[in-house]
C-alpha cells in the first residue's frame, strides 16, 4: 500500500523514515526529498529493485541511476582508481549538488544497468536523505519523475507521475526552494584526465575550475598540439646546405 509521510512531522518523519528502511529491505521503490530535486530510490545491491526503479520511470537499461551514499568515506568502498583531483572535488563539493562518475569497484555484487564498468556517486545536502542513508546504506536514486517529464520539487508532484509504482512517499518540502526552478545536480566525468561536466547543474563550471582547474565544460574540448608546416619542419631539421662560393 502507498503512503506519504509528512517529515515536517516529528512524529511522522520517524514513522515515514521506518516505513522506508522497511521497503529498501524489501526490495520496493521510495520518494524522498534531497537538496536538488525530489529523487525515486530503492536498494542499489538489489537487481530486482533497481530494475524495479527503472521500470517506475519509463527508463532502460542504457540510462543507469546514481548511488547516493551517507558519508565520504563510502567513496573506496564504492569506487576504484579514485583520483587526487576527483578527491578534492568531493571534498569541496559533499554533501552537496555535485555527481562524480567514477571506475567502480570491481568486487562489487551489484547491477545498476549499463554502466561500463563506471558508477556515479553524490552525498546529498540533505538531513533527512542523509539520515535514511544512514539507515539503508547506498541507494541508487534518479529524479522522482517519468522520464521526459518535469523533475519533482514536492513529493506530491511525485506521486501525480509515479502513483502506486512507489511504496513510500517522504514529504520533505519543497526542493531546492519554493517559487525556484527544479536544479539537478552537476554530473562530472571523472574517470580520466581531463575531468568533463556531462551535465550542468547545482555546482557551476567556474566553482569546479577553483578546485580543478583543468575541469572541461560539456561542448569544450581539448586544444590539439600546434602542428607545424611540413616543409619548415624538414627545412629546419636538414643539415646545412653547403653555400654557393662567391667570386672574389
Amino acid at each position: 500500500m502507498t503512503t506519504t509521510y509528512n517529515c515536517t512531522s516529528d512524529d511522522q518523519r520517524a514513522e515515514g523514515l521506518q516505513h522506508a528502511q522497511r521497503a529498501i529491505s524489501e526490495k520496493k521503490c521510495i520518494v524522498l526529498p534531497t537538496d536538488t530535486v525530489y529523487g525515486i530510490a530503492a536498494d542499489a545491491f538489489s537487481p530486482l529493485a533497481v530494475t524495479m526503479l527503472l521500470a517506475s520511470k519509463g527508463r532502460s537499461r542504457q540510462m543507469p541511476p546514481p548511488v547516493l551514499i551517507p558519508r565520504i568515506n563510502a567513496l573506496d568502498g564504492l569506487a576504484s582508481d579514485v583520483s587526487a583531483n576527483a578527491r578534492a572535488l568531493a571534498q569541496a563539493f559533499w554533501p552537496g549538488g555535485l555527481t562524480l562518475i567514477l571506475h567502480a569497484q570491481p568486487s562489487l555484487d551489484w547491477d545498476l544497468g549499463d554502466t561500463k564498468g563506471t558508477v556515479a556517486l553524490r552525498m546529498p545536502d540533505d538531513e533527512l536523505a542523509l539520515e535514511l542513508l544512514g539507515l539503508t546504506g547506498p541507494l541508487a536514486v534518479s529524479s522522482a519523475n517519468r522520464t521526459g517529464q518535469e523533475a519533482a520539487q514536492t513529493a506530491s508532484e511525485a506521486r501525480l507521475q509515479l502513483a502506486d509504482s512507489v511504496e513510500v512517499y517522504l514529504e520533505g518540502g519543497f526542493r531546492p526552494v519554493k517559487g525556484t526552478a527544479a536544479l539537478p545536480s552537476t554530473i562530472v566525468d571523472a574517470t580520466s584526465e581531463p575531468f568533463r561536466v556531462v551535465r550542468q547543474g547545482a555546482i557551476s563550471l567556474e566553482r569546479l575550475r577553483e578546485v580543478v582547474p583543468s575541469v572541461l565544460g560539456v561542448d569544450e574540448v581539448t586544444e590539439a598540439p600546434a602542428v607545424e608546416d611540413p616543409a619548415a619542419a624538414v627545412s629546419a631539421s636538414a643539415p646545412d646546405a653547403p653555400r654557393e662560393a662567391k667570386p672574389e
